[in-house]
């Protein structure tokens, strides 16, 4: 089964897509959170387009596990996010919240790579060149999200394989 994950922030949505066996999760890209409407909009496209059955909510929670207000955004999103995928006949997708403390800390490690270098240029790289991908805080949310949907794929994984 394919799954989207998201990390929602005030700014971006990092976007990731598990393999067709849902068991890899790979970043994809990054949308904007400029209009709350066409972001749904954007997501309910890359569920089509990849057949995701599932997608994966980051939930912010406090570090003692308590909702706060970002939780509480990202829940109402969640829930407008169901709403519309019904109402556009994608009655198969699942929505899942998923515990997403410390994501964006590890995918902020990842980015950077051994040493801390990730934000330096490579030799060879001209000083001032343009970089035309993402740029590096929205590599960290689409990775954030790759983050949180590899955790939620391998407890679902580590769940089906204990009741076998």
């Amino acid at each position: 089964m394919r799954s989207l994950g998201l990390d929602i922030g005030d700014r971006r949505t990092g976007v990731a897509i598990s393999d067709p066996q849902g068991i890899l999760a790979t970043p994809l890209t990054v949308l904007s959170n400029k209009d709350e409407d066409a972001s749904i909009d954007e997501i309910l496209k890359l569920v089509e387009q990849y057949k995701a059955e599932c997608i994966v909510v980051g939930l912010p929670r406090r570090l003692n596990g308590e909702i706060g207000k970002q939780a509480s955004k990202v829940t109402a999103f969640a829930d407008k996010l169901s709403r519309r995928a019904k109402r556009s006949n994608l009655n198969q997708l699942d929505v899942q919240l998923w515990d997403e403390r410390l994501s964006t800390k590890a995918a902020e490690r990842l980015k950077m790579g051994p040493g801390g270098q990730g934000n330096k240029p490579r030799s060879g790289a001209k000083r001032g060149a343009r970089n035309h991908s993402f740029p590096l805080k929205a590599k960290v949310d689409a990775i954030a999200a790759a983050i949180i949907l590899q955790g939620f794929l391998d407890s679902h994984r580590r769940s089906n394989s204990e009741g076998t």
